[in-house]
């Protein structure tokens, strides 16, 4: 598979290492399938299992998996969507009668070593034998209400902040767990995830309002 490389002007090398604390815990994928919600049949992504082994990630996902609703998932800028594991904890705390398997809230990399305020968007990262570029947080909808079966939880996501993260691949290659994060590059001037989440829920609110 020949890979590529995209470049960005605007991004500054930067000058840490690899950091054993920040790894790939879990690899999840999966096919779009058929639900009954509310009476209707939905197609949904958010269904991942676990992938044994390395995979191969591409420019629009990783090998083994495929988003429902192309109009709000998947594409060149969320080709990869990234939930920290120490979320589960948290929800397992709010949720004591869900079961919570790496892969719950429909990502495909579950990782330990960062979160929403530490990563900024445009944050360039080596994992593996690709290149992945921060492009935006997750925003809920309903489907986490299916994944759950709870018409609540949207608004509880929304709520707790934890809304996870994507990523655009710039070169692909091999990725699996236990692979270490190394951050390569941060645009100058960028945001947190969590930052550019309440702003663009805030900005959602007022327009709504």
């Amino acid at each position: 598979m020949k890979s590529f490389v995209m470049t960005d002007t605007n991004a500054r090398t930067d000058s840490h290492h690899a950091s054993p604390g920040i790894t790939l815990l879990s690899v999840q994928v999966g096919r779009p399938r058929k639900v009954r919600w509310r009476g209707q049949s939905v197609s949904t992504g958010i269904y991942k299992d676990p992938v044994a082994g390395r995979v191969m990630l591409h420019r629009f996902n990783l090998d083994g998996d495929q988003q429902a609703d192309l109009t709000v998932h998947g594409g060149p800028d969320k080709a990869v969507y990234v939930y920290p594991s120490e979320h589960y904890p948290v929800w397992q705390a709010e949720l004591p009668d869900v079961q919570l398997p790496y892969g719950a809230f429909g990502e495909n990399f579950t990782t330990k070593g960062l979160d929403e305020s530490s990563v900024h968007l445009g944050d360039q990262f080596r994992i593996g034998d690709a290149i992945v570029e921060v492009t935006q947080p997750r925003m809920p909808c309903y489907k986490l209400a299916i994944r759950f079966n709870r018409p609540d939880m949207p608004k509880r996501f929304h709520a707790s902040g934890r809304c996870g993260f994507y990523l655009a691949v710039l070169r692909e290659g091999e990725v699996g767990v236990g692979d270490v994060w190394e951050r390569i590059a941060r645009k100058d001037h960028g945001i947190s995830v969590i930052e550019s989440y309440r702003l663009l829920t805030d900005y959602a609110s007022r327009k709504r309002g």
